[in-house]
């Protein structure tokens, strides 16, 4: 086989441009793995859910407290994960995995680096980095079908039934939360359409009389989504956890939708280190993962007060604004379509061209499978 070498990959999602080397082989792509044995894990018997059950009321797949036990490896490996920030609720597992050595149980010196997607990409790519905390977003698919050896191995979250991040609008007179059409309508997000999250704007705006092409966007920092809104500079906004609580219960505003409830749209992405030259420490990393999950985010894990007042610490944010939004519901499983539901919206939204990658070429459900114990 001949030996690898390195390409250069422009692609384009949106206004993102991300130029990386990749490894390129005779077929460009590398070759199939042979299956990996998997065994039974003790503890996980109800660590796996098909793929196919969208339904919203989904429970995700759970192994009791403490499962799946460590299985250190033989050599200690250190890794390196990307993420976009260490702030947010969703990456909390990852910290708290850190913090509680559940990464070092499993042979692992794990080290968080906080990278922008379009930083992170390419070195994952390249195998710079290890993983990548983030999303399929249109810049990774591009990515992929340009060459990348990238999947997403995990997922991070769904929110609960009680959560208002989404797509909030300003009523009009005449109008009430049943009756608003978003035809026309300026939305504010600091969001651009090549995100995960214009799938599940898409769905919302379906459901009021508008679509991606039917609207305008204003992309706006973080800070000034809310001011927009409130001020009129928009009259709809993609408001995010906590923000929303801030219009939540004001007649003026309403709650259109958000996220599809049981479906996780980010979570772990590996590049060639993890996939192809140890996966043995991949597993290793979502076993950790997982652990984390069933014996610290396993429920409603804000009911516990402890428990809460550390996570504010480590997340460095007020344990009143922590509290002020439901417990996400922390998932690692990945629903099937998903993928082809995101490359929908991102041609709709006009970021992503060509053929629809398949969902085996972005998605690998076996490392997580193997860490629970699942044969498929």
């Amino acid at each position: 086989m001949r030996i690898s070498t390195l390409c250069t990959t422009l692609f384009v999602a949106g206004s993102l441009l991300v130029s990386a080397g990749c490894a390129e082989h005779d077929d460009g792509r590398a070759p199939a793995a042979k299956p990996r044995p998997v065994k039974a894990v003790a503890g996980c018997a109800k660590g796996w859910t098909d793929p196919a059950d969208l339904a919203p009321g989904r429970a995700p797949a759970r192994c009791v407290k403490g499962a799946p036990a460590p299985r250190p490896l033989a050599k200690k490996r250190r890794l390196v994960l990307a993420t976009g920030t260490l702030a947010a609720e969703y990456v909390a597992p990852l910290e708290v995995a850190v913090e509680k050595g559940e990464f070092k149980k499993e042979g692992l010196d794990v080290r968080l680096k906080v990278l922008p997607t379009p930083d992170a990409l390419p070195l994952l790519a390249k195998g710079d980095i290890d993983a990548q905390w983030a999303a399929p977003e249109a810049a990774v698919m591009n990515g992929i079908r340009g060459g990348f050896d990238i999947k997403w191995v995990a997922g991070n979250f769904s929110p609960d039934p009680a959560s208002k991040s989404g797509l909030w609008a300003r009523l009009k007179n005449g109008e009430t939360a049943s009756s608003v059409s978003m035809k026309g309508r300026r939305m504010g997000t600091m969001i651009g359409k090549g995100s995960v999250v214009t799938y599940a704007m898409e769905k919302a705006l379906q459901q009021h009389g508008g679509g991606l092409n039917s609207i305008g966007f204003q992309q706006l920092g973080s800070a000034d989504v809310l001011t927009a809104l409130q001020n009129g500079g928009v009259d709809s906004a993609w408001l995010l956890d906590p923000v929303w609580r801030k219009v939540d219960g004001n007649a003026k505003y309403t709650f259109l939708g958000g996220q599809p409830l049981g479906e996780p749209l980010g979570g772990l992405l590996f590049g060639p280190n993890l996939l192809a030259k140890d996966p043995d420490a991949g597993v290793a990393f979502l076993r950790a993962y997982i652990r984390t999950v069933n014996t610290y985010f396993a429920g409603d894990y804000k009911a516990d007060k402890g428990f809460t007042a550390s996570l504010a610490k480590l997340l460095k944010t007020d344990e009143p604004v922590l509290t002020s939004t439901p417990s996400l519901r922390m998932d690692w499983e990945i629903r099937k379509g998903t993928t082809d539901r995101l490359q929908k919206a991102y041609r709709d939204a006009g970021v992503s061209q060509g053929d629809p990658i398949p969902e085996d070429k972005v998605v690998d459900r076996d490392l997580y499978g193997e860490a629970v114990g699942h044969r498929p």
